[in-house]
């Protein structure tokens, strides 16, 4: 493999975190290499994080901006440049769901300039472009192997998204004008002089000061981090060896939920982190785990050389040593923090706003507004569907005690139109689609009433779903776990409950067929959140649709373990998902099973003492009614994940059903 050797480097964006120690490595260790930085100075940019290399002769700083053609195409040619490293970018995932627009003027136009630059003066030999893992998008939790670099780009936030966007520029400068583009997406980078709106810094620097460590969720978010050096030295190898037209994962397997970093840099401080975390809101979306294969680039000869306990130690000495760095950073400190401006940015948006000065620097941090509420939180307002049904009825109630504000919709499912004149007049925030036909009294009803079924079980999600979809809405979608029974692999009584991936397996009533059609075509929206609801139950015993309240009125029932959904306690769950902006299919039942025989004789000790009940086979079920039921074990775990303060399904029987009804 030919070894690529530069001449005259530009690198933008230089006087940021991870540019900086590249820029400084190769001036320290090329001298005959020419290194032209340019650097915007925004808000973190700092002029010191290159201060070992600004008495090389080597070395030039220029003060600029990527997004003026002049002055770039006046640079390539004056400095007569023929490799350039493009770091320069807004990164912080946060702000850009506050300011997204900037997001896309550095990030994609900034980029444009430059490729175009390259395209006119045509002396440009190589063209890194430093992208991000974050463009593919979430890893899933069980996956054993990595995003490779030919891995579809599937962005979930503004700032991943733009990131995309750049990527698509610079393959096509690549492939219509030959540019001899290389890219690179790397995972979380940390270490000294990064500026403390990341998540280590920003925990050292509040540790330091014995606050609060904000944490995002629950705290389960996995990530992989990389120290600095490590990141510098794999740019130094990609730049020498990396083959033109190729991405390379800047990456490691060795992973790190949130929660356990701030416990880390707890211990590290000699801190108690039960006193010390705190769990904050999460943001509007926030993957799960990004995970990349970083082999081609070890094939390069790179590999990760600094451990993490060896890496967190580095960088805690850094910012210990070094506390005023960066200045005044209370803004950046904050659980949310919002875009930092830089001079001649100004933005009026109700925002307090503070000059500051560091030294030759003046920028300025703008905090939001705590007045009449957090001005960082977006705004709610949810629009239902299903008011005359159960649980469409229950999510008002819910809203209204929660000071949620929330409107029915007028328009039918099946109706497009109608549709959209809802969302028009109401301009929601999310939509909650609680209607549906379950039959009238109950199931069998679909059995002959097919057509309907279909025009709305399947045809009115779908085009709800669609219709959210192109208004950018989330869409919280009440299905069933109705679509399972149990089989070989999941018999009854195993514990061994049906996952979230699993495809359905029960066809024995026309409604369930149609929810489960429906559910594998909503798996190609990326907006909807399904929520798989089992024989629901609530604390209204006199509800003719409770399960408890069925059951208690048959003369016979059978005994059989299920899965099932107190919506007491999920419904509010639903709220709070939609509030993450969670997507996906989700079993939506409490964790494991009940029977009938077990809930029946609760209700006999707490509600009627005299309560007597027999109980039948499944064969002799199928004489009194006219479609199968389904009976299976949902398995949870995910949704507890997500809400580990959830009750097991018996345990939450008792505090939200039989309590509150006992009678004495």
């Amino acid at each position: 493999m030919a070894t690529y050797k530069p001449k005259n480097i530009l690198i933008t964006g230089a006087a940021g975190f991870i540019a900086s120690h590249v820029a400084n490595r190769l001036v320290r260790s090329y001298p005959d290499y020419k290194i032209v930085v340019l650097d915007k100075l925004d808000y973190c940019s700092n002029l010191k994080n290159l201060n070992p290399s600004k008495s090389s002769p080597n070395f030039k700083f220029v003060k600029g901006d990527i997004a003026s053609a002049d002055l770039v195409n006046y640079l390539l040619i004056t400095e007569e440049i023929d490799t350039i490293m493009h770091f320069a970018a807004q990164t912080h995932v946060d702000n850009s769901f506050g300011n997204s627009f900037e997001f896309t003027k550095n990030n994609i136009y900034g980029t444009h300039v430059l490729l175009e630059a390259c395209k006119v003066t045509g002396q440009i030999r190589r063209f890194i472009h430093v992208s991000t893992d974050e463009v593919y998008g979430e890893t899933d939790e069980d996956a054993s192997v990595g995003n490779h670099e030919a891995s579809q780009l599937l962005p979930t936030n503004p700032y991943s998204a733009t990131k995309a966007g750049a990527e698509m520029l610079v393959m096509a400068y690549g492939r219509s004008y030959g540019l001899p583009v290389i890219t690179t997406r790397g995972n979380n980078v940390y270490g000294p002089n990064q500026f403390p709106e990341k998540l280590i810094p920003k925990f050292i620097l509040l540790a330091m000061n014995g606050k609060p460590l904000p944490i995002h969720g629950d705290g389960s978010n996995v990530r992989s981090y990389l120290y600095c050096e490590d990141v510098a030295e794999a740019f130094e190898v990609v730049l020498h060896k990396g083959e033109v037209n190729h991405v390379y994962n800047i990456g490691t397997t060795r992973e790190r939920r949130v929660i356990d970093v701030a416990n880390d840099i707890s211990k590290l401080f000699g801190i108690d982190p039960d006193s010390t975390i705190q769990f904050v809101e999460n943001r509007p979306f926030n993957d799960q785990r990004y995970f990349l294969d970083d082999q081609k680039l070890k094939k390069l000869g790179w590999c990760e050389r600094t451990t993490w306990e060896e890496g967190l130690r580095k960088t805690m000495e850094w910012y210990t040593e070094n506390p005023e760095w960066w200045g005044d950073v209370s803004g950046a400190l904050l659980p949310h923090p919002r875009m930092l401006m830089m001079p001649g940015d100004r933005h009026s948006d109700g925002s307090d706003e503070h000059k500051k000065t560091d030294g030759n620097q003046t920028f300025t941090v703008v905090t939001p507004t705590r007045a009449g509420g957090s001005a960082d939180k977006p705004s709610l307002k949810f629009l239902i569907y299903g008011k005359t049904g159960w649980l469409g009825g229950l999510l008002g109630k819910i809203c209204e005690k929660q000071g949620i504000p929330y409107e029915y919709g007028k328009g039918r499912l099946e109706d497009r139109a109608s549709l959209m004149a809802d969302i028009r007049s109401i301009k929601p925030s999310h939509v909650f689609n609680a209607a549906g036909l379950t039959g009238r009294p109950n199931v069998d009803w679909c059995e002959s009433h097919k057509t309907e079924t279909i025009r709305v079980n399947v045809a009115g999600t779908l085009t709800l779903a669609d219709v959210c979809r192109e208004n950018d809405l989330l869409m919280m979608n009440f299905a069933t776990g109705c679509i399972f029974e149990y089989d070989a692999a999941h018999p009854e009584g195993s514990g061994i409950g049906f996952k979230e991936e699993d495809k359905p397996n029960f066809t024995g009533s026309f409604y369930s067929k149609t929810k489960a059609m429906v559910e594998e075509l909503l798996r190609e929206f990326d907006n909807v959140c399904t929520l798989r609801v089992r024989m629901p139950i609530s604390s209204d015993l006199n509800n003719p649709r409770n399960f408890i309240t069925k059951i208690s009125r048959y003369n016979k029932v059978v005994n059989i373990p299920n899965s099932m959904t107190i919506l007491d306690e999920l419904l509010p769950i639903s709220i709070e998902m939609a509030k993450r902006n969670l997507r996906g299919i989700w079993n939506f039942t409490n964790p494991g099973v009940v029977s009938h025989n077990e809930i029946l004789e609760m209700y006999k000790s707490y509600i009627e003492p005299d309560f007597k009940w027999s109980n039948f086979t499944l064969e002799e079920q199928a004489k009194v009614i006219v479609a199968p039921r389904s009976n299976n074990e949902m398995d949870g775990s995910k949704l507890s994940k997500e809400f580990p303060e959830m009750l097991s399904i018996k345990d939450s029987l008792i505090k939200y059903v039989f309590e509150p009804n006992k009678r004495t």
